[in-house]
């Protein structure tokens, strides 16, 4: 795909891009063009193939589809592609069902469930495909597929016509027949329409809309041996569902004069009625840093490079789900990315930033060590529990206050101390003061080693009139304010820091191999601590961690008693600087 912009788009940006599509509804409504009697003035569909997880990429197809249609007073199908039993699977059929929902989404409404199979109308399909032969636009071809596609030509050369193409309508009926009732091998026959050979567009050059396939089907089992392919599927099953704009990406283009061509045979010989739906393409989701084909997210999880298709680097939905991206967020980047029909590159820091405003606003804040090291106050009493507090939101008084206390032993972040500090640290060493943040001021006095040299506790001594929001709390001047953890309640979790899986922008770009580009620092586990106000929290939960980030609750693992918590981005873009 050629590469004609970069784009870090904003909600200004959604708003300035000519929404063709939107006009093209508006355009259509006010023509009166599919006003029926009974049906809403807008009916889009959802079309995936259970051939796999739906990705990033899915997402804009989905909030275009569904989005449009709830819009403009309408309703979207829920359409499975399932004409490709080899690859096609219940299991991926759940999982797009509950991604869809999850979304915010749904094929339900008023009139009943709108939710389709093309294996439902696989008998319409066959019957239509005799029709087409009877016509005279479709025929047998007993060629090898190698052959019929020699055959096909070059963009910029007219193909050959096959020497079946003229075989008698009666002999293609008969053979079709005997088609679907099993008498052939794979590959002895096909259907192919009867257009043109020489037409500029290639998928017009009397494609193969019928194959023989001795597979079971995850919904129809082992009733049919033949199935249709895709661009004989779609239209129709657009039609039988009355549907009014079929929207798709780009890629799907050059098939649209196919999409019509079917349609409209179908309408001369009476098996359709108009009006028909209108095939509309806009421009796929391109991100940057990030791999989106079927075929190498597959790899990627077959050769163990990832933890699975639910692996939070990937850029699956149920990926991005587990990573801690919420429906809000995703709903977000794709109205900020816009629709349009020129194809454009988005940073990765765009969804980044659009789940970073959706949690700012309503995750409760918490404190985490990440990393612990222990910090001894010296002069502090060795049985007091000093309490403190700090609000669960610090621009919604309304969610409250969380409670905890500060013992004479506490957890910090290893990266709040050092030995040998370097110029501009601010935090705990030797003779620095720094604030212990919600509680006292304390001054660093020592620490203690291992005989490998690490550090393995700090020593301090607080000052007992300096606790926050006290009378001479603000004598103390300091520059460092540092998080920290009580030893006694301090409950323990672990920590998976997560980044993205590619440090490469355009990983597979010019044919390179995408697996050079993978980041090796794209996963994290550490045994950290987190307060004890979010020791029960269920799965799926999101915080700020204060200074660290955003983090969610592992939907799979985390349990309580065993808490694991996924990273899902900084408070800050970081990458802009590398």
């Amino acid at each position: 795909m050629t590469e004609k912009n970069t784009a870090t788009q904003t909600e200004h940006n959604a708003e300035t891009v000519s929404n063709f599509i939107r006009q093209k509804i508006e355009a259509d409504a006010a023509q009166h063009k599919y006003d029926r009697v009974g049906l809403p003035p807008i009916i889009t569909r959802f079309p995936p193939e259970p051939n796999g997880y739906l990705h990033i990429g899915h997402a804009k197809s989905i909030c275009i589809n569904f989005g449009l249609a709830q819009t403009y007073g309408g309703r979207c199908n829920l359409r499975f592609d399932d004409t490709n039993p080899e690859k096609e699977s219940t299991e991926y059929v759940d999982s797009i069902k509950s991604t869809v929902k999850w979304l915010g989404f749904d094929w339900t409404d008023a009139t009943g469930e709108h939710l389709h199979y093309a294996s439902d109308y696989f008998e319409q399909l066959y019957a239509f495909a005799e029709k087409l032969i009877e016509a005279g636009h479709a025929y047998i071809d007993s060629q090898d597929a190698d052959t019929i596609r020699a055959q096909r030509g070059q963009l910029h050369e007219a193909g050959q016509n096959s020497p079946h193409r003229d075989r008698p309508t009666a002999e293609s009926l008969d053979l079709f027949r005997r088609m679907k009732a099993g008498e052939f091998k794979e590959g002895e026959h096909v259907l192919r329409a009867k257009i043109d050979m020489a037409s500029s567009f290639i998928a017009m050059r009397d494609p193969v809309i019928y194959r023989i396939r001795f597979v079971h089907h995850h919904r129809t089992g082992d009733a049919w041996c033949i199935y249709p392919l895709y661009d004989f599927t779609h239209c129709i099953s657009d039609a039988i569902e009355q549907v009014t704009h079929s929207l798709c990406t780009l890629e799907f283009e050059n098939n649209r004069p196919l999409y019509n061509w079917v349609l409209a045979r179908l309408v001369e010989v009476g098996a359709l009625a108009q009006p028909l739906p209108e095939q509309t393409e806009f421009a796929r989701l391109n991100l940057t840093y990030a791999i989106t084909s079927k075929r190498k997210l597959l790899q990627l999880v077959e050769e163990n490079l990832v933890d699975g298709w639910d692996d939070p680097r990937m850029m699956t939905l149920v990926g991005i789900r587990r990573r801690g991206f919420t429906p809000e967020s995703i709903r977000l980047f794709c109205e900020r990315i816009g629709v349009s029909k020129a194809d454009s590159w988005i940073d990765m820091s765009v969804l980044e930033q659009a789940v970073r405003d959706d949690l700012d606003e309503k995750a409760p804040r918490a404190v985490a060590v990440l990393k612990p090291l222990k910090l001894i106050l010296d002069n502090y009493p060795v049985d007091h529990a000093e309490p403190c507090k700090a609000p669960v939101h610090p621009h919604h008084p309304e969610m409250g206050e969380r409670h905890f206390e500060l013992t004479r032993e506490l957890w910090i972040d290893q990266d709040d101390f050092m030995a040998e500090p370097v110029k501009g640290f601010f935090r705990l060493f030797v003779g620095n003061k720094v604030r212990l943040r919600y509680g006292f001021v304390i001054e660093c006095t020592g620490f203690d080693t291992d005989e490998h040299g690490n550090v393995t506790a700090v020593h301090a001594n607080y000052f007992a009139d300096s606790k926050s929001g006290t009378e001479g709390s603000n004598n103390y001047k300091v520059k460092g304010n540092i998080h920290w953890l009580s030893d006694v309640s301090a409950v323990p979790a672990e920590i998976r820091v997560y980044d993205r899986l590619f440090n490469d922008a355009h990983p597979d770009a010019g044919g390179k191999d995408f697996l050079q580009a993978l980041n090796p620092d794209s996963k994290h586990i550490t045994q950290g601590m987190v307060e004890q106000s979010i020791a029960n929290v269920a799965a799926e939960t999101h915080f700020q961690f204060e200074r660290h980030g955003y983090f969610v609750t592992d939907k799979v693992d985390s349990k309580a008693g065993a808490l694991v918590f996924n990273r899902i981005v900084g408070l800050k873009d970081t990458w802009q600087k590398r």
